[in-house]
């Protein structure tokens, strides 16, 4: 079990929501909008009991104080967040958004949380027909992406948790288990090491490891399979990712061979990460030791995207990205390679991109494990 993380500060809530209303009106929305999720978890530190049918919603703009609206049974709770903000409730009986209106400008265009519920944007603009909106993931995709030191130890103390899954799951047996086994030990690990949440547990063994989008399946894992593991969710609120491979029983010269390729590729990606770099160049690095090795044709399409408080955020690392590297982004970093109705390799990392490089948040071996 990993150390309790710092705890998120009024002070830090309220830098957050101060530069989220500022880069809203940069351009040019009348405020934004957050709804039950990872964006008013992050803004205000709120996390309702349950997601229901009952509006909650968080009103930033540039020239007022953060408003929150909450049903009013909800409110004990709200009131407990540790980001400073201004409550409104509305009663059983009374029409939410007819509530939320008083919030809102008749005229306003509105960014808002991509999880938000159809019924409530609909509410709103039924209460509001003037209004428009845009969701966050278009209007500020980049709202999340650069972490304060904070943000990065929960990373890194996620990070640490999936690397003791990873040391753990190589004492379990392979041969003659099924791959929705040896996921439902990866499960129960992430867990044991602190994840409230499991987002997925991939297993790929032989031929299945070759398939770069696989789902965990009842193939029976025999002596001889390579064995692709990408596991990953959220610790204290900030997200885990990882991929390794494994080999039951002794590998190859070819099966060695393609596991260097892979490491060295994830290697080069990583040694790319500076500030000011392309994002686009880290997945250049990384294919261009696929393909000198001869391998180009059978590399992953995508090299990685960024992780915070959810496991894949924006931006990503593939070649429609220029966006420049920035101290404070982290990103999931991998490489691989998949031979069709053979086998597939894989490593990935969690890295952050600091003043001077790169700087893994994992740190479990990514030399090809040897398991049984």
């Amino acid at each position: 079990m990993s150390e309790t993380p710092a705890v998120f500060t009024e002070q830090d809530h309220a830098v957050r929501m101060d530069r989220a209303a500022r880069e809203a009106a940069v351009v040019g929305l009348a405020g934004l909008l957050a709804t039950p999720g990872p964006d008013l978890m992050w803004l205000c530190g709120y996390r309702p009991a349950a997601a229901t049918e009952h509006l909650t919603l968080l009103v930033l703009t540039a020239d007022s104080e953060p408003r929150l609206l909450v049903p009013a049974s909800e409110r004990p709770d709200a009131e407990e967040a540790p980001g400073a903000v201004r409550i409104s409730a509305w009663k059983d009986g009374q029409d939410p958004y007819a509530a939320a209106a008083g919030l809102l400008r008749p005229h306003g265009r509105y960014g808002v949380s991509d999880s938000t519920w159809a019924l409530h944007l609909l509410g709103l603009q039924e209460a509001l027909p003037l209004t428009t909106y845009r969701p966050l993931s278009t209007a500020l995709p980049l709202l999340r992406v650069i972490k304060d030191e904070h943000e990065v130890a929960r990373l890194a103390a996620a990070g640490a948790a999936a690397d003791a899954t990873y040391d753990d799951i190589l004492s379990v047996r392979f041969a003659g288990r099924r791959e929705t086994d040896v996921a439902a030990d990866l499960d129960r690990l992430l867990r044991e090491h602190g994840h409230s949440r499991v987002d997925f547990t991939v297993v790929g063994s032989g031929p299945d490891g070759a398939d770069p989008h696989h789902r965990t399946g009842e193939r029976a894992i025999a002596v001889g399979d390579m064995v692709v593991l990408a596991f990953g969710g959220l610790q204290d609120g900030y997200g885990s990712r990882t991929a390794r491979t494994a080999h039951v029983g002794e590998p190859t010269a070819e099966e060695r061979r393609v596991h260097e390729v892979v490491q060295d590729a994830q290697q080069a990606a990583f040694e790319a990460m500076r500030p000011d770099v392309p994002c686009r160049d880290i997945g250049r690095a990384a294919r261009a030791v696929i393909t000198d090795a001869g391998y180009g044709d059978r590399a992953d399409p995508r090299t990685g995207h960024g992780i915070g408080v959810t496991t894949h955020e924006p931006p990503d690392l593939t070649e429609a990205e220029d966006l420049p590297l920035l101290p404070g982004m982290c990103f999931a970093v991998g490489a691989g390679i998949h031979l069709p109705g053979r086998f597939g390799v894989r490593v990935e990392d969690v890295v952050t991109c600091t003043e001077t490089g790169g700087r893994r948040l994992n740190r479990a071996p990514r030399e090809m494990a040897i398991v049984t």
